[in-house]
């Protein structure tokens, strides 16, 4: 209980600037449906929440002081599994097409707050995730972790926004999802949108990690 406790403090500026974004998010989203007197957007609430996944999941794993290094990785691949949720957000810009104009200011607001609050959530699990594999693998690098990460999740990224997979399915449906990517790695060629999305996105998330690590919200 005592860790619990020391964890909260330690975090409580990033805990308080997530509260603070989901807020504005969720206030944001509600005068935009008062306004439009539309629900269409209001699946970012969904979004947002697996996005939280990954989050709560490096909490809960910060809570363990002594997590052994085979439930570390145990964790770790379900964390990785969820993890792509919380910058497949930004992809939700593609719904703007929807907008009427004269309110489009406020819809571009309403995706680009969820959006901002679900790549923060992202990169604070990142950077916690970092902390316990330091910890338990001293000797895996931790920078080539980080930059496979960010590419893999632009992967996931990928598979949900164009191939329209969950994060569900890879317990429910693993055969069809092993083929797909199966076949765009034996045949790249016909799948060069997949791959330039991967390295465009991942590029993105990469360059954004860099930007956040030095900022110092996130060197509590």
């Amino acid at each position: 209980m005592e860790h619990v406790k020391t964890l909260i403090q330690s975090k409580f500026k990033s805990l308080s600037l997530v509260t603070l974004a989901l807020a504005f998010s969720a206030i944001a989203l509600m005068i935009r449906m008062k306004l439009n007197k539309s629900f269409f957007f209001l699946f970012l609430i969904w979004n947002i929440f697996l996005a939280i996944i990954p989050f709560a999941i490096t909490m809960y794993l910060n809570t363990k002081p002594n997590l052994s290094r085979l439930k570390l990785t145990v964790w770790f691949v379900i964390w990785l599994a969820f993890l792509p949720n919380a910058p497949y957000i930004v992809t939700d810009l593609i719904h703007l097409k929807e907008s009427t104009y004269h309110l489009m200011w406020l819809d571009i607001l309403v995706v680009l707050s969820f959006a901002m609050t679900g790549l923060f959530l992202f990169y604070l699990s990142v950077l916690d995730m970092q902390r316990l594999i330091s910890q338990k693998f001293k000797r895996i690098s931790i920078s080539f972790v980080t930059i496979s990460l960010m590419f893999l999740c632009g992967f996931g990224v990928y598979l949900g926004r164009f191939l329209r997979y969950n994060s569900w399915e890879i317990l429910s449906q693993p055969q069809n999802l092993f083929l797909d990517i199966i076949d765009m790695i034996i045949f790249p060629m016909q799948h060069t949108g997949a791959w330039l999305f991967t390295l465009g996105f991942g590029s993105f998330l990469l360059v954004g990690y860099y930007i956040l690590k030095y900022i110092d919200i996130t060197n509590e």
